[in-house]
């Protein structure tokens, strides 16, 4: 049996996505910038798409750009929204505890000069809102923090914070990094302030290489690639038709029967919870310690005294069971100790024995059962031999 509970990771398309995906790379495989009855079709399926993503968030489809994912997303909203108003301020804030397409880009706006201010957390990695008050002033033009952290799935209190920023001042822009919560969460980004909000498509059962980024009406920001003046000069290159298209269905598919899977993630994690806290030495990690109601629906990130994540990662790998450990996204094969664990002070003994699970609606329960089973074998052989 296999048990993939890496889904913070990437997530398996959905059959629905695939069949549209072949289709547009098959059948209607044309281009939308073409004048011809190709391009009309493939432009159809651009407009289908964004109408999909726009009724989720319940915005304007003309707020909808699509990107190459996540990255792309957060690298245009910050490097984009900095730059095209500088003239109003240099001061931009973020949290210690974002993706690194986040702390990166942050860290590159400073070298071009700007101020950057890095907001701490707490023991569970909640932004500190006292903090961010202190911050905001005069030259702030910017604010980005994520909804749900990819390690430790906490929920950062996003609507609070816009309240904060936009009470200072309404030109403050707020941009939300959504990729771990989109279709995990609702979203209403005019209900809450959101200016910019960047999602991934390959971690709703879309296709990777495909992302979008909203951009409320009116929001001050410059293009970062230029060229042919594709998505009304905001975002060009030839439109991945094929992507967005899957983008779509996955995304309307996401929020199709949303209560019904929000509880289904919540009974494996409440499972799952109770099963690996009867093992010893088990700190969770996040608002997940308080129980499964707390945090991100799809999140758990735990601590095994005594046993190396890499080491765990392919002992339960060698099993068919697929977690990670921290994030995901980075090419360097060598697992980091994880930022976000020292940000919220985790013990230096359980930086480098810390693991993630994440859930899917496609995840079973005999999945969660098998895992539990497994860890439940793995992990005393393992400190067995840590110990000697």
């Amino acid at each position: 049996m296999e048990a993939y509970l890496d889904n913070s990771a990437t997530t398996p398309c959905l059959e629905s996505v695939k069949e549209i995906v072949v289709k547009t790379m098959m059948e209607d495989f044309g281009n939308p910038s073409s004048k011809h009855l190709k391009g009309v079709q493939a432009e159809q399926y651009l407009r289908r798409s964004r109408e999909q993503i726009a009724k989720t968030l319940k915005v304007n489809e003309k707020e909808i750009f699509f990107t190459s994912g996540g990255s792309e997303s957060d690298n245009w909203a910050l490097i984009g929204a900095a730059m095209a108003n500088r003239r109003a301020g240099n001061h931009i804030i973020t949290t210690a505890v974002e993706h690194a397409a986040v702390l990166q880009t942050f860290a590159f706006l400073e070298e071009q000069g700007f101020r950057v201010t890095y907001l701490p957390v707490d023991q569970e990695g909640v932004v500190d809102l006292d903090a961010l008050q202190n911050a905001l002033c005069d030259e702030t033009i910017l604010v980005s923090m994520m909804y749900v952290n990819n390690e430790i799935g906490t929920i950062e209190p996003v609507a609070k914070a816009a309240e904060l920023v936009k009470a200072k001042n309404p030109g403050i822009l707020f941009h939300v990094d959504g990729i771990q919560a989109y279709g995990k969460l609702r979203i209403y980004p005019k209900k809450l302030k959101i200016d910019m909000l960047s999602v991934s498509g390959h971690k709703i059962h879309g296709p990777k290489g495909i992302g979008f980024l909203y951009i409320a009406d009116k929001v001050k920001i410059h293009p970062l690639i230029l060229g042919g003046g594709q998505q009304r000069g905001m975002r060009s290159g030839t439109d991945n038709v094929p992507g967005a298209a899957g983008l779509g269905v996955a995304a309307e598919a996401a929020y199709t029967d949303f209560q019904e899977k929000t509880e289904h993630l919540l009974e494996l994690k409440r499972r799952f919870l109770e099963g690996v806290q009867e093992l010893d030495g088990v700190t969770i990690q996040g608002q997940a310690r308080r129980g499964a109601e707390f945090g991100a629906p799809q999140i758990v990130s735990v601590s095994f005294a005594d046993v190396r994540s890499e080491v765990l990662l392919h002992a339960l790998e060698e099993k068919g069971v697929y977690i990670s450990s921290g994030s995901a996204c980075s090419s360097n094969k060598k697992i980091p100790v994880s930022g976000v664990l020292k940000e919220i002070g985790v013990d230096k003994k359980l930086l480098e024995s810390t693991v993630r699970f994440s859930f899917s609606s496609l995840t079973t329960m005999e999945e969660i059962e098998y895992c539990l089973k497994q860890l439940g074998e793995i992990v005393p052989v393992l400190r067995r031999f840590t110990r000697h």
